[in-house]
C-alpha cells in the first residue's frame, strides 16, 4: 500500500461545492461595476471594450488604475469561476456513482444539486463579462449572440427545473419524505436562488438588445423564472422559519440564512434591467426616485437578514470553527455569496439610486465614502475566498490507496 493526500473537497465531496464557483464569478462582477459606472460608455447601456482603450489611451491616472485593476480582477475570478465549475462536474460525476449520492437523493438534503445550474447560469453571465471587456468590436454583433444567451439560460433553466421537480414530486407524493426537523435552516432556498440566476440572465437581453422581439421575450421569460423564484423562496423561507423556532438553527446550515442577501441582488438586478427595456423598448418612463425606494427597499431587507444569520452564528461560534477554526463545511462558501451581492448592490444603490436621485454627486466626497464600503465587503470576500480555497482544496488529507502489481 502507498500513501497519498488529497484535499478535504476531494474526500467529503458535496454539491454545495458548487458555491466556490459561484463565489468566484460574483467576485468577478464585483469589479465590473468599476467599469459599469466608472467608465463612461455613451450611446450604450454597458461598457465594452472599445470604452475601456478610451480610457486607457486618454483617462485620468485614478480612472486608468480602476480599469487596469478591473480587467485583471475580472480576468482571475472569471478563470477560477470556470476552473471550480469544470473541477466540481468531474466531482459530482463521480459522486453520482456513490451510495452516498443515492442516499442523498431521498433526503432533504437532494436541493443542494441545485447548486449546479446556480453556478453554470452565474458562469454564463461571466462570459458575457468576459466578452463586453475583452473581445474587440463584440457590440457589432451583440444582438445575435441575445437570442444564443436567452436559449442557454432557457436550458439551464430546465435543468433547474428537473431538479426541483424530482424533489418535489417525491416529497409532496410521499408521506413522510420531507423531515421537517432537518428543515431548520434556510437550506432550501437554494433552487430559488438558481431560479432567480437564471432569471438575471434573461434579463440581460431585454435590458441591451435593440430588437423589440427579443426584448419582449427578455422581459416574459425573465418574469417567468423570477417571479417562480419569488414564490419558492417566500414558502421555503416561511416554512423554514418555524422549523427554526422549534428545533433552533441547524449550525452548519447558519451560512443559509444569508441567502436572502444574493437572492434579493439578483432580483433587484433583475428588476433595474427590465425596467431600462421597457423604457428603451416601450416608452414605459419610471422616475429616478421610484428606483431609489425600490433599492433602499431592497438594501434594508437585506441588512435585517444580514443581522440576523449574524447573530446566530455569532451565538453558535461558527466563525471561530468553520471559517478561522480547523473544522470544515463545503457550506461555508455560502458566506461569500451575501458579501459579494452586498457590494453589487451598494454600487446601484449609490449610481443608481442616489446619484440617480441627484441626492449626492457623482465622484464627490460623499460618493467615495459610500462606495469604499462596497469595496470593503469586496475586499473581505475575496480574503474569504483565498482562505475557504486553502482550506477546502490544499492537498492534505491522508488518502491510501493499492500499488498495482508489476
Amino acid at each position: 500500500m502507498s500513501k497519498s493526500t488529497v484535499s478535504a473537497a476531494d474526500q467529503s465531496y458535496s454539491p454545495l461545492y458548487f458555491l466556490a464557483s459561484l463565489g468566484a464569478g460574483g467576485l468577478a462582477v464585483t469589479f465590473f461595476m468599476y467599469l459599469m459606472f466608472w467608465v463612461p460608455h455613451p450611446g450604450r447601456p454597458v461598457p465594452v471594450f472599445e470604452d475601456l482603450m478610451a480610457v486607457l489611451a486618454s483617462g485620468s491616472t485614478p480612472l486608468k488604475a480602476a480599469v487596469v485593476i478591473a480587467m485583471v480582477g475580472i480576468a482571475i475570478f472569471v478563470f477560477l469561476n470556470v476552473k471550480m465549475l469544470i473541477w466540481n462536474f468531474a466531482a459530482l460525476s463521480r459522486f453520482k456513482t456513490t451510495p452516498a449520492y443515492e442516499k442523498l437523493r431521498q433526503t432533504n438534503g437532494e436541493t443542494t444539486l441545485l447548486a449546479a445550474p446556480l453556478a453554470t447560469a452565474m458562469t454564463i453571465n461571466g462570459g458575457f463579462i468576459v466578452g463586453l471587456v475583452f473581445v474587440p468590436q463584440l457590440w457589432s454583433v451583440v444582438e445575435y449572440l441575445f437570442p444564443a444567451a436567452m436559449v442557454a439560460f432557457v436550458l439551464v433553466g430546465i435543468w433547474a427545473f428537473r431538479l426541483i421537480g424530482h424533489f418535489l414530486g417525491r416529497v409532496l407524493a410521499e408521506g413522510g419524505a420531507f423531515d421537517m426537523t432537518a428543515h431548520n435552516s434556510f437550506a432550501q432556498l437554494l433552487p430559488a436562488f438558481a431560479l432567480s440566476m437564471v432569471a438575471v440572465g434573461l434579463s440581460a437581453p431585454a435590458a441591451m438588445s435593440g430588437n423589440t422581439i427579443v426584448v419582449g421575450i427578455g422581459l416574459v421569460l425573465s418574469t417567468f423564472f423570477g417571479v417562480t423564484a419569488m414564490l419558492y423562496a417566500a414558502y421555503a423561507s416561511v416554512t423554514a422559519f418555524s422549523s427554526m423556532l422549534m428545533h433552533g438553527t441547524a449550525r452548519e446550515a447558519g451560512p443559509t440564512l444569508l441567502v436572502m442577501v444574493p437572492l434579493l441582488t439578483v432580483l433587484g438586478i433583475m428588476m433595474l434591467r427590465q425596467d431600462h427595456g421597457l423604457h428603451t423598448a416601450f416608452e414605459v418612463h419610471g422616475a429616478p426616485a421610484e428606483t431609489l425606494i425600490l433599492l433602499a427597499r431592497i438594501l434594508t431587507i437585506q441588512i435585517v437578514f444580514l443581522l440576523l444569520g449574524l447573530l446566530v452564528m455569532a451565538r453558535q461560534k461558527y466563525f471561530s470553527d468553520f471559517v478561522f477554526g480547523s473544522q470544515l463545511s463545503p457550506g461555508s462558501y455560502a458566506l461569500v455569496c451575501p458579501g459579494v451581492a452586498l457590494s453589487v448592490m451598494l454600487h446601484f444603490f449609490i449610481n443608481k439610486g442616489l446619484v440617480g436621485a441627484q441626492i449626492v454627486d457623482k465622484f464627490s466626497l460623499a460618493f467615495w465614502v459610500l462606495t469604499a464600503l462596497a469595496l470593503m465587503f469586496q475586499a473581505a470576500m475575496i480574503a474569504l475566498v483565498l482562505r475557504l480555497n486553502r482550506q477546502h482544496f490544499k492537498a492534505s488529507v491522508p488518502r491510501t490507496t493499492a500499488v498495482p502489481a508489476e
